[in-house]
């Protein structure tokens, strides 16, 4: 397989594949060859199990010979976010407490794609239980950005993020509560999709009615989005939450917006600092909405509500899906994790009350608006991609950051509302990182946003512009695990 395949789109490899002009072997060979060349100077890789996807691949080349209908995504090689359930692989939460944990099951999100044909390869990296939107653990350290390696690569799919940009895969599974596709696909010049609520049944769950953290994709354009979501969503029976399989991936669509109205923020009517490259670099795309046939229009829904949200049910889950974790392994968790758990453990019956009122407040706000405006766009990211060695962003634009959240409400907001929402390469700095533009519709609207962010991309083509990466070939920090 030559070194082209690097470039290839998911529908594209998983064509080739399908279609033996290349076998899973060689997909795979090109997938561990690329790690190899990358990962010491990404860090994005943190589990690898070559041996076991070599017989996967002997398997699927096998199988496409049998005369047998093969699945969407047949010998696809790919790895997955390290707080996703992978059976029989390691699966660390990017934790000390959890170094040696190999669970026996898959998440439902692992078990789709395993279902459509992947050969699951190994973990990319993430922040210790995903608490935070930059990619550093004390078990791997810090993933890095193909754009910039002296940059975050964002999180807390970081390691997927990396991974994509860098060519090893063309796009992966993810998970967003508050930023954590977004905030990774801004930084990495990537789509990162977070559905609607039940597109992708999050199983199994410590709390089965949870709904602000999603499970989605990172890829480099919005056809792959929809080709790897055709191949996940759908509804699981033990999901509460889970939406019956629909026409939202789709992949016919108007080649105009005419006639739809957007709404345009940079402060989210909060005063929300924003870098100025940032505003400056997404400013200049509104025409490309005005070209295209969209009203473009200067508003925001009224989302005062969105912190208390936000914040309420953030500790709530943390409380719920790791405090188990802290009464016993304190002094091994970070700070932020220690924070997060703490405050959910504190929680009241008066403060539950009030966030629930917020939440009903902020819904019906969300509705209003979204009966005058068809799409909502502003900054995915409040900073364009920081310095790697930095744990967060303490003031932008000279406002200090009170904590690891507040850089990062661009994305926390909106993931209050509950809404559909992703990110797409809108442009470069001067320095020649990306940003990404933040875009979000009505709960359930998913085909429209990935209509109007195809439109988008397809206007501007700025997710064609691939990171120039000193590679080499010295063995990477990957570890070998079975």
């Amino acid at each position: 397989m030559s070194s082209a395949a690097e470039s290839m789109s998911l529908r594209e490899l998983a064509a080739s594949i399908r279609r033996r002009d290349i076998s899973a072997r060689e997909a795979l060979e090109s997938h561990l060859t690329r790690i190899e060349q990358i990962n010491p100077v990404v860090n994005a890789i943190v589990t690898l199990d070559a041996e076991t996807a070599e017989q996967r691949a002997l398997a699927a080349d096998e199988y496409s010979v049998s005369g047998a209908a093969l699945p969407s995504l047949h010998g696809v090689p790919m790895t997955h976010k390290d707080n996703h359930l992978t059976a029989g692989m390691r699966t660390t939460f990017g934790s000390p407490v959890m170094a040696d944990n190999v669970p026996t099951e898959d998440s439902g999100i692992i078990a789709r794609l395993k279902r459509a044909g992947v050969n699951s390869t190994g973990k990319s990296n993430v922040p210790e239980f995903a608490a935070g939107s930059h990619t550093f653990n004390p078990l791997f350290g810090t993933t890095t950005n193909p754009y910039d390696p002296t940059r975050s690569a964002g999180g807390s799919s970081g390691g997927a993020a990396a991974a994509i940009a860098a060519g090893v895969q063309p796009a992966g599974d993810g998970s967003d509560m508050g930023g954590s596709l977004r905030t990774p696909g801004s930084f990495c010049n990537l789509v990162g999709y977070r559905p609607s609520l039940g597109r992708v049944p999050l199983t199994p769950a410590r709390n089965p009615w949870a709904w602000i953290a999603r499970q989605g994709v990172l890829a480099h354009d919005v056809e792959d989005v929809r080709f790897l979501m055709r191949a996940i969503a759908g509804p699981d029976a033990s999901s509460p939450h889970s939406l019956p399989i629909d026409d939202a991936y789709a992949s016919a669509e108007p080649a105009t917006l005419r006639g739809l109205r957007v709404a345009w923020t940079t402060d989210f009517g909060l005063g929300v600092p924003v870098e100025r490259e940032v505003v400056e670099v997404l400013s200049r795309q509104l025409h490309v909405f005005e070209d295209l046939g969209a009203v473009v229009e200067v508003g925001c829904p009224d989302l005062s509500d969105a912190d208390e949200v936000f914040q309420t049910t953030r500790a709530f889950d943390f409380a719920t899906n790791y405090g188990h974790l802290l009464a016993e392994h304190r002094h091994r968790m970070k700070d932020a994790v220690q924070w997060n758990v703490d405050k959910g453990m504190a929680l009241t019956t008066r403060d539950m009350i009030s966030a629930n009122a917020a939440r009903s407040r902020l819904g019906a706000a969300v509705r209003r608006f979204f009966s005058t405006y068809d799409v909502l766009i502003a900054p995915a990211v409040q900073v364009l991609p920081f310095r790697a060695d930095e744990e967060y962003p303490t003031e932008i634009d000279g406002t200090p950051m009170g904590n690891y959240l507040d850089w990062m409400r661009a994305a926390c907001l909106i993931s209050a509302t509950g809404l559909p929402s992703l990110s797409v390469p809108g442009g470069f700095s001067s320095s020649g990182l990306p940003v990404g533009l933040q875009m979000v519709t009505a709960d359930g609207a998913d085909r429209l946003l990935l209509r109007v962010a195809h439109a988008f991309e397809a206007s501007t083509g700025f997710h064609r512009r691939k990171p120039e990466l000193a590679v080499t070939s010295a063995a990477g920090p990957a570890a070998v695990v079975p």
